[in-house]
């Protein structure tokens, strides 16, 4: 087991998220030595991780980039390789790729109250040869998925199937699928990305759904956005489509909560529109809950409503039977044929990337624990996570995580501490899930992840612009906020 030399800062993942983190600390905390280590071969993040056709973004990438660097390409809703090339160009310009550790997957993360520091286990290489890292502050920016496996569930009979079965998580490039019959299971974002891609060389693409999904559509590029980064300096025109953007999702995110079943009708009655006739979409676009209470899919330019309207691929709704040698039974007796079965049924989600934390020995338990601002652990000292907006951009809340943790260290770097610890000393506070979701892939995991609270600090806000107010404004010293320790702990190291 080998050792380097103690750093302040630790950025678990070089993802979108530790990109930023990095980037933000490197420009309001000079002076603060750090490293980004990353458990993949390559930077990017899930944007490297995803190779499925048509991988895209689910929102608008002037909400979905970065604060500090303006998108500049005409589409605003972007492909994954134009994405994973803008933070690797982030990481590039901001100086950050010499920071960066791939292959470095950290394990565990122990901290010692008297020593005032993490140490981390970290398995680096092909060989997963063992070295610790130590740092003053833990920030984990690895996101929530399971870079692993995706979520797979157990049909009956998939043995029996004589074509080929896919997830899209693990989609290589001998995945061949021209002029073949596809059965797409799912509904979510990643089967109505898929569907429409692979119906333009398929024989036939069918999406195979248990239940509906509310979709909406929106044009792939922002004519306004365009036209202002033609005319006007690229930091305000990027300002302004970011916050116009922000801005209108807050407004449908409100209105489908206020009124939802108004907004429920539209949704169905602007698909019936973009589909046609023919498409019963009382069946296959309106779902039995209400919306947002789910996250509402996005299509670019209404390609999926496209595809579906000029019979290139069909929707169905209905529970599997079984597979069968051929294609796939449903539970009324009709038989879908397929030479290729893509399982878009999901994501299996994650927490910290799954390394093991402990604080003076003891183990963490996420589950019992409070997230403090949703970036923090209740009684978990000098460590921050990122996990972005679900009725949002991920990287608004990510931006704003970024900006409170680095004012945290400069205030602990002015000589207020060594040592900052969320404490819950309100009783009243009521423990609850972590996010008010009833999608699948969030139900199977709550057990995995801290809860939140029932008041502030302890409650995510979901929305933008309180946690703008709280985070990039509000006062460090509140009462759940321990600042402890002295100077000579930091001299010590």
């Amino acid at each position: 087991m080998t050792h380097t030399p103690h750093l302040d800062v630790i950025i678990v993942g070089a993802g979108l998220s530790g990109i930023g983190a990095a980037a933000h600390l490197k420009r309001q905390c000079q002076g603060h030595s750090f490293a980004i280590l990353e458990g993949r071969a390559a930077s990017g993040g899930t944007w490297d991780l995803f190779r499925y056709p048509g991988v895209r973004s689910d929102s608008d990438m002037y909400t979905l980039g970065y604060r500090f660097r303006p998108w500049l390409d005409a589409k605003a809703i972007a492909d994954g390789p134009s994405i994973l090339k803008y933070i690797r160009d982030t990481a590039r310009d901001e100086g950050l790729d010499e920071h960066i550790r791939t292959q470095h997957r950290v394990i565990r993360a122990s901290w010692s109250t008297t020593q005032a520091r993490w140490e981390l286990e970290v398995q680096v290489g092909d060989d997963a040869s063992t070295t610790t890292v130590t740092c003053s502050f833990l920030w984990i920016c690895s996101g929530y998925y399971n870079y692993a496996q995706g979520y797979q569930p157990d049909f009956a009979g998939s043995v029996r199937f004589q074509g080929r079965i896919v997830h899209p998580q693990h989609w290589g490039a001998d995945v061949d699928y021209a002029g073949k019959r596809v059965v797409v299971i799912g509904s979510g974002a990643t089967a109505v990305t898929l569907v429409p891609h692979l119906a333009a060389t398929a024989a036939h693409v069918t999406m195979l759904q248990r239940s509906p999904t509310y979709v909406v559509t929106m044009p792939s590029q922002d004519r306004l956005a365009n036209w202002m980064n033609r005319t006007l300096p690229h930091g305000f025109s990027y300002a302004f489509t970011r916050w116009k953007n922000v801005l209108k999702g807050m407004l449908f995110f409100h209105l489908s909560k206020r009124w939802p079943q108004r907004i429920k009708h539209w949704i169905v009655r602007e698909a019936q529109k973009l589909v046609g006739p023919g498409i019963d979409v009382h069946r296959h676009f309106s779902p039995s809950y209400k919306p947002w209470d789910q996250r509402v899919c996005l299509v670019p330019d209404s390609d999926l409503f496209e595809a579906l309207k000029t019979g290139r691929a069909s929707v169905v709704t209905e529970t599997i039977d079984c597979f069968t040698e051929t294609g796939i039974q449903l539970r009324n007796g009709e038989q879908l044929p397929a030479d290729l079965i893509v399982t878009a049924t999901g994501l299996d989600l994650l927490a910290f990337g799954g390394m093991e934390l402990r604080v003076d020995g003891a183990p963490v338990a996420l589950n019992d624990k409070l997230t403090y601002k949703g970036m923090m652990l209740q009684d978990v000292p000098n460590m921050a996570y990122v996990v972005g907006y679900t009725n949002a951009s991920w990287t608004l809340k990510a931006d704003l995580v970024s900006q409170y943790v680095c004012r945290v260290l400069q205030h602990m770097r002015n000589g207020h501490g060594v040592q900052c610890t969320p404490r819950l000393h309100d009783a009243t506070v009521q423990a609850r899930d972590w996010v008010d979701f009833t999608s699948g892939y969030v139900q199977r995991a709550l057990n995995k992840f801290p809860k939140q609270g029932n008041k502030s600090p302890w409650c995510l806000h979901q929305n933008y612009i309180l946690d703008v107010a709280n985070l990039r404004y509000g006062a460090l010293n509140d009462r759940s906020l321990q600042f402890t320790g002295t100077a000579a702990h930091r001299a010590a190291q």
